[in-house]
């Protein structure tokens, strides 16, 4: 288990107690989440950009893309890399220097959902096969934290990616590219994935937790779906358990919950092409 604020027991106790006759601390079902709100274009300098609000938990995220070079066992694809930071501004529980395993762990997470889901088409992104592709820097900043940062993570990523507008590339004879800054074109994709994390109290299990629900969780588990059908990452944390039949119950609730976020970012996206 990661190092987490001492809670009083009180409060543990309290939540607790909520739980056990069906409620939470803020008021919502087990598995309703807070409300989200997205907004696009939110640094104008980079390709692409979202600040996407769940609840009072706030993040960034911002897209840059270079012409650089392929892995050398992925040849035929573009780049896509994930990074994140944690600032003391999000909370007096983070801290400033090399990024500590909570915070590589969020890059991780956000990085799987995106790249098992072939969100943006990889092919697409090649420029030249085995010699240059487009990279994708996706940067994401915590800005104030109260619970479920990875899921607000992926909203904003996934946002400002289907948001993002790259520089058309012309192909020299002599395999150079060019870039055309006033043809600017969006990245391809075919769906919209979305994450839902779920922790356990006790022997309950609710969504999007809040950071004192988070506090007092024994198990986390998020989920990234690439639709109502198919699974594509799983990440558990903490040292708590879930049994095989809970996972299976996280799983298949997950699903319709994470039709839900979908719906909140296409309507992020349909009211921004509209403007």
């Amino acid at each position: 288990m990661t190092d987490r604020p001492v809670v009083a027991e009180i409060e543990r106790e309290y939540i607790l107690s909520l739980l056990e006759s069906g409620r939470r601390i803020d008021g919502r079902a087990f598995d309703e989440f807070r409300e989200i709100k997205i907004k696009l274009n939110y640094v104008p300098k980079a390709e692409g950009s979202a600040y996407v609000t769940l609840g009072k938990t706030k993040v960034i995220a911002g897209v840059k893309a270079v012409v650089g070079t392929p892995f050398p066992d992925t040849p035929n694809e573009g780049v896509i890399l994930v990074g994140a930071e944690r600032s003391p501004i999000a909370s007096p529980d983070f801290e400033t220097g090399p990024p500590d395993p909570e915070t590589i762990e969020l890059a991780r997470v956000t990085d799987r959902i995106i790249r098992e889901s072939k969100f943006i088409e990889p092919e697409s992104l090649v420029l030249v096969p085995g010699e240059k592709v487009w990279t994708l820097f996706i940067d994401l900043y915590a800005l104030d934290h109260d619970g479920n940062l990875f899921d607000a993570a992926s909203i904003a990523a996934i946002s400002a990616l289907a948001s993002a507008k790259i520089p058309r590339a012309i192909i020299k004879e002599d395999g150079t590219v060019e870039l055309d800054p006033d043809d600017l074109q969006p990245l391809k994709y075919t769906h919209i994935p979305a994450s839902v994390t779920t922790v356990k109290i006790g022997e309950h299990h609710v969504v999007d937790p809040t950071l004192k629900e988070e506090r007092v969780s024994s198990a986390r588990l998020t989920v990234g779906y690439k639709d109502l059908n198919t699974i594509v990452s799983a990440q558990k944390g903490e040292n708590g358990v879930f049994k095989f039949k809970e996972v299976l119950e996280i799983v298949r609730k997950g699903a319709v919950i994470a039709d839900h976020v979908r719906s909140v970012i296409k309507e992020a996206l349909n009211n921004y092409e509209s403007e």
